[in-house]
């Protein structure tokens, strides 16, 4: 008897298949691939599946402990064995078509390229995958913390193109970094070194991602005038006239985010020159009961009603802060409901995960009547032990009061 449970044992472990992939590049991009000629790029991190490719191995997902999925490095005989036939992938398949009625199907079939793990409306999802197909350039707007660099990422995995990551709102030589720098050595005394983003509006095809634009210092704005506009699309070396010009390559597009809207201090108004020179997709916020769906997926093992309550305090923070009597100046971002829903899973309490990632986000100026002792109060209402502890530094709020 016991033998023979084991064996039924062993026929339920056989049948959980794990998924196993072979690592195929196309340009610049590392794409996986399971047997049955299923893309799952969009599952596994680029560094993982480049160190695969680059050691001839295969990917498998497995299971932790804790229940958690992670890819694997195998050896490729593990995914020549995952299927009785395997499959030759036509990587020009998932080439964007140039037919119109491939690419009107190519269109409106994209929603499922989307990944999960990203809401965003069927409607814009296929406007923002329209636009790059079309080649215009795409300015992702929203609050921060909503999706928008994920989604100009989820769109270059969808098209199967090179592409290149610029972060604008980080650089502090927009010179340097969109056209290159003047060097000196011994040997070879001064020279001009290019950039990468020179580099990359010569790639035919590439998606070019521009990162927290509305950051960007107006010089690194200047520079991109005549790389953006339709009817030049070429990059100016030097500003003096007569100087060297480089022309962007056939079928590159141009993906931004931004922050618009006064709450962001930190960013710039944006010039309407520029802005013209894109098509807007803006980044819905999500209501509760998006966000705790995204929250489940991302972190199943946790229990719906906490991840239920994070949506809900989150929410609660963006009517606040849209409100016209609002006592908040801004809302909890999406992000920060993911960091607070990953603290969860790591065994912090709902109180605690506040502490640490929400109340640092809202002033305390006001004591009683400030933005934080708002939120906290709005917390308390969720914290799962009903605990009637006093929330507030009683120190903490003179102190305020006193300033």
């Amino acid at each position: 008897m016991e033998n023979r449970d084991k064996t039924i044992n062993l026929k339920k472990e056989k049948t959980v298949m794990n998924k196993v992939v072979q690592i195929i590049k196309s340009g610049n991009r590392f794409n996986a691939w399971d047997a049955d000629g299923n893309k799952l790029t969009s599952q596994i991190s680029n560094s993982t599946r480049k160190k695969a490719f680059n050691n001839g191995m295969a990917l498998e997902q497995k299971v932790n402990k804790s229940g958690k999925t992670f890819w694997s490095r195998v050896p490729m005989s593990v995914f020549e064995g995952s299927s009785n036939t395997v499959p030759t992938v036509d990587v020009s398949s998932v080439e964007v078509p140039t037919d119109h009625t491939e690419v009107l199907n190519f269109i409106h079939s994209s929603y499922k390229l989307k990944p999960q793990g990203l809401v965003m409306k069927e409607l814009k999802w296929k406007y923002l995958v329209r636009s790059a197909v079309r080649g215009k350039n795409i300015l992702m707007t929203g609050p921060a913390g909503c999706g928008k660099t994920m989604a100009a990422k989820s769109l270059v995995n969808s098209l199967d193109r090179a592409d290149f990551y610029f972060n604008l709102g980080a650089t502090q030589d927009p010179r340097a970094t969109l056209i290159g720098n003047v060097h000196f050595d011994k040997k070879k005394g001064t020279f001009f070194s290019e950039s990468l983003f020179v580099k990359a509006i010569q790639t035919p095809n590439a998606v070019i991602l521009l990162d927290e634009l509305s950051r960007a210092h107006p010089d690194a704005w200047n520079i991109l005038m005549t790389v953006l506009d339709s009817g030049q699309r070429y990059l100016r070396l030097d500003e003096s006239d007569g100087q060297d010009t480089i022309n962007v390559a056939e079928g590159v597009t141009f993906v931004a985010t931004a922050n618009v809207g006064n709450e962001y201090t930190s960013t710039r108004v944006m010039d309407k020159a520029l802005m013209d020179r894109f098509i807007i997709v803006e980044m819905d916020v999500l209501n509760s009961d998006e966000e705790h769906g995204l929250l489940t997926y991302m972190f199943p093992h946790v229990e719906s009603n906490l991840l239920k309550s994070v949506a809900e305090i989150a929410s609660s923070t963006r009517n606040e802060s849209k409100s016209e009597a609002g006592r908040l100046s801004s809302g909890i971002s999406t992000r920060t409901s993911v960091e607070i829903a990953g603290l969860l899973y790591d065994g912090f309490g709902l109180d605690e995960a506040a502490e640490v990632t929400v109340y640092p986000q809202f002033s305390d100026d006001g004591g009683l009547e400030s933005e934080r002792t708002y939120v906290k109060q709005l917390v308390q209402k969720f914290v799962s032990d009903g605990s009637s502890d006093d929330l507030f530094n009683e120190n903490e709020i003179n102190n305020s009061s006193n300033v």
